[in-house]
């Protein structure tokens, strides 16, 4: 029995000189394997940032803003890194960020009456995905559909219908006659008591910013592309 019992011993140590190495091979996997996951876990915080923190960094569409919390509309979108789409909203004239709710009291009547939603301009940064640039929808789109003829205003501004039974009915395309490009926008009628609104877009690299804002601030058009051209500054700093 002894003779039959050493041969045993040899076997059980032939194997566990074998499994050394597979178990080094398995835990050098899982290690490389939590070390991957680690780097590429998203790094930023997993609730929101404080209404009152810094402009935070977020990227859409590959794209880098700089974001303050408290002009972002929903509170799941309020971290920075990467998003699919971000919605924001500012008081206009001053392109600030609203006061949270529940501050309403704090403010004076003139701050009160630009918190009205008639006084705020809503911004959304999205993908721009498969649809056509805006300039392009612009010259090669937006004509397909429009009336022939465009109605001229003294402030330089064209207000061009679009038919109905199109995509756009009930809308017209305002811009600035002697150079559309310059500025062009969207705008729904006014119907009964809803008030008319309009779209302006633009592009920066891959990523399409769509502000929205009532159609009688375009009274005041040059005014507000000025602003728009400060707000998209603010969002999207020129880096040196």
């Amino acid at each position: 029995m002894t003779a039959q019992a050493l041969p045993r011993r040899h076997i059980r140590s032939a194997r566990g000189l074998l499994m050394a190495p597979v178990a080094f091979l398995v835990a050098l996997s899982i290690g490389a394997a939590i070390f991957v996951a680690s780097m590429l876990w998203p790094t930023w915080p997993s609730v929101p940032v404080s209404l009152d923190a810094p402009a935070i960094p977020i990227t859409v569409a590959n794209v880098l803003f700089d974001v303050p919390p408290r002009a972002i509309r929903a509170a799941v979108q309020r971290h920075p890194g990467p998003h699919e789409r971000i919605d924001l909203a500012f008081l206009w004239p001053s392109l600030e960020p609203p006061l949270p709710q529940g501050k309403d009291a704090d403010q004076s009547a003139a701050e009160t009456a630009a918190a009205n939603l008639s006084q705020r301009l809503f911004v959304t940064i999205a993908a721009l995905g498969p649809v056509l640039p805006p300039a392009e929808r612009l010259r090669n789109v937006y004509p397909h559909y429009a009336e022939a003829q465009a109605a001229d205003r003294p402030d330089g501004l064209a207000i061009l219908p679009f038919r109905a039974g199109t995509p756009y009915q009930g809308e017209d395309l305002v811009y600035f006659a002697a150079n559309p490009e310059q500025f062009f926008a969207r705008c729904t009628r006014e119907v009964g008591k809803v008030r008319g609104s309009c779209l302006h877009e633009r592009l920066i690299d891959t990523a399409e910013i769509t502000l929205r804002f009532p159609r009688a601030f375009i009274d005041d058009w040059r005014s507000v592309n000025a602003g728009i051209d400060r707000l998209v500054a603010q969002l999207h700093p020129k880096k040196n």
